[in-house]
């Protein structure tokens, strides 16, 4: 039978106004050094669910007024949305590569490689979501200093998944972090399997 103590509960979600509690406790503040508001709280939620909405670290409102927020979204406001060190990208990044190696030691899970597939130069650009001439251009600066990584098949060039890789982590980031997440909610799914709580709200919502 689950605890759902105060105490118990936090460690899996948590109200607008404990993460509030908690942010001021641990000096947290604004971009511009302001203590954050209700407002700048909402804002910050508004931006994590838009850009992570498969995570599922926002409740969904059904019996209460009030919404809540899941640790992990917590440590996500903490660490990605008002840190000050990198840029968000970065920030978003590192956090999930962080996630995925804590949700890997949970589990005892060895680290899978998200690069498997060498792709084709023709469709890289529905891939990562970009304009052929861009994607080209990045290619040509990537072979210049790793021609090993395209070759040719079938009369096709094909970017190996070690290119692919690099073009991730150095030019396309939101694809990187894309890759990322959706292995973390792999991770996720069997982490809930194996009886840990994830997205479970107590009836609270």
């Amino acid at each position: 039978m689950y605890n759902n103590s105060d105490e118990f509960t936090d460690s899996i979600f948590l109200s607008y106004e404990k993460i509030l509690y908690k942010l001021k406790l641990l000096g947290i503040k604004t971009k511009q050094g302001q203590e954050i508001t209700h407002k700048d709280l909402r804002q910050a939620v508004d931006i994590m669910v838009k850009k992570h909405p498969n995570c599922r670290w926002k409740s969904v409102r059904i019996k209460s007024k009030r919404h809540f927020i899941l640790y992990e979204g917590f440590l996500w406001i903490v660490y990605v949305y008002f840190q000050t060190e990198k840029s968000i990208i970065d920030a978003d990044i590192y956090f999930f590569e962080t996630r995925i190696k804590e949700y890997e030691k949970v589990l005892n899970i060895e680290n899978k490689n998200i690069f498997q597939k060498d792709i084709s130069t023709e469709i890289l650009d529905s891939f990562f979501n970009r304009k052929k001439d861009t994607v080209r251009k990045t290619i040509d600066k990537m072979i210049k200093v790793y021609p090993n990584y395209r070759y040719i098949e079938n009369g096709e060039y094909i970017i190996s998944k070690e290119g692919i890789e690099w073009l991730c982590k150095n030019c396309f980031k939101q694809k990187y972090l894309e890759l990322l997440e959706e292995y973390k909610m792999e991770l996720t799914e069997k982490y809930i399997e194996a009886g840990y709580l994830y997205d479970y709200f107590f009836g609270l919502n």
